[in-house]
């Protein structure tokens, strides 16, 4: 049996995924715990909490791992973590995807961007950032982001063993995807590799962030809004579907664009911007100029449906989607 690196008053080693449906947090999080079972001789439990069970709702998976002789009696969400996974670097738009993280703590987060960048990003005031552009990885390898999440995962946590985690892997997909067995241990050889680090040191004087538990709402009887009104609802035209994006982004060319509103057809969540003009032979026609991407989750719906080259799929890269977004005109809204 292994010895785990640090543990909690109640013996456990604990990690925490952060990610979006679709990603693969969850089953990422079933295959580290039956590794550190059945390969390190550990016991263990993983179980996932997410709303509502679709692509680009918020997840995340819980781990935990202890020596045979403690009892795992707690089925609690990790709140305090030795490890945190974020599996989608904009979720720390809207999670706090550090919450409950010690000076000791490692974080590792899916991105293309250094550990100095994502200090700044994620306000970690100390511990160790790891970081591994996975979706490159992944959309490199043809497979999925939690395989290279889970090879930098292995890197952190060096009580599992790399070799059992592959058998996990042909296991857990031969027998339904074979053809997808080759290119996911591939993928999580390149996370185990790739993945860099850097530790950052609490400063002399600082502190961490006070703990506050997650189960404890923002609203209530002393911060709740007159009437009980739901100030910001999910529906209306202040929603973001930016976090939702897995990695690629439709690119709208004007000049290929035939008007012929496909995109807008299959499109679930009204991106596309319209305006009303006069055409060549003078009448009133409705023309396309360009893509609200706050409201985009990266579906791809629109390149498929697309009948010419106007809309492409490329990888997202930082700031694209704001310096060529166009967005809706509500004249009867008032902007807040």
């Amino acid at each position: 049996m292994v010895q785990l690196p640090i543990v909690n008053d109640l013996g456990f080693f604990e990690i925490r995924l952060e990610s979006i449906g679709g990603l693969g947090a969850n089953l990422a999080g079933k295959m580290l715990a039956e590794a550190g079972v059945v390969g390190a001789g550990l016991n263990g439990v993983s179980f996932s909490s997410y709303g509502s069970e679709k692509k680009g709702s918020a997840v995340k998976a819980h781990i935990r791992f202890c020596d045979l002789n403690t009892p795992i009696r707690d089925t609690s969400p990790v709140e305090r973590p030795h490890v945190v996974g974020v599996f989608h670097e904009a979720l720390a738009k809207t999670v706090n995807v550090t919450s409950g993280i010690h000076e000791q703590s490692t974080v590792l987060v899916n991105s293309a961007k250094t550990p100095e960048e994502l200090k700044e990003l994620l306000k970690m005031k100390a511990g160790t950032i790891a970081v591994i552009d996975a979706t490159s990885i992944a959309l490199k390898e043809k497979n999925r982001v939690n395989m290279a999440m889970l090879g930098a995962l292995f890197r952190l946590c060096p009580f599992l063993d790399t070799a059992t985690m592959k058998d996990v892997i042909e296991k857990s997909l031969g027998k339904k995807y074979p053809q997808a067995v080759e290119s996911a241990i591939t993928t999580f050889d390149r996370g185990y590799n790739e993945v860099k680090f850097m530790q950052f040191e609490l400063a002399a004087g600082d502190s961490m962030p006070e703990y506050v538990r997650s189960d404890i709402g923002v609203l209530g009887f002393d911060t709740q809004s007159i009437g009980g009104s739901i100030i910001n609802p999910g529906s209306t035209f202040l929603k973001n579907l930016s976090i939702s994006r897995s990695g690629m982004i439709p690119a709208y060319e004007n000049e290929a664009c035939i008007h012929c509103a496909q995109c807008d057809t299959v499109c679930p969540d009204q991106c596309f911007v319209w305006e009303e003009r006069i055409d060549r032979k003078g009448r009133s026609q409705m023309f396309l100029t360009g893509i609200d991407y706050q409201y985009c989750k990266g579906c791809l719906k629109c390149v498929d449906a697309c009948p010419t080259s106007a809309l492409s799929s490329q990888r997202e890269k930082e700031g694209y989607a704001d310096t060529h977004t166009v967005h809706h005109q509500f004249d009867l809204i008032t902007q807040v």
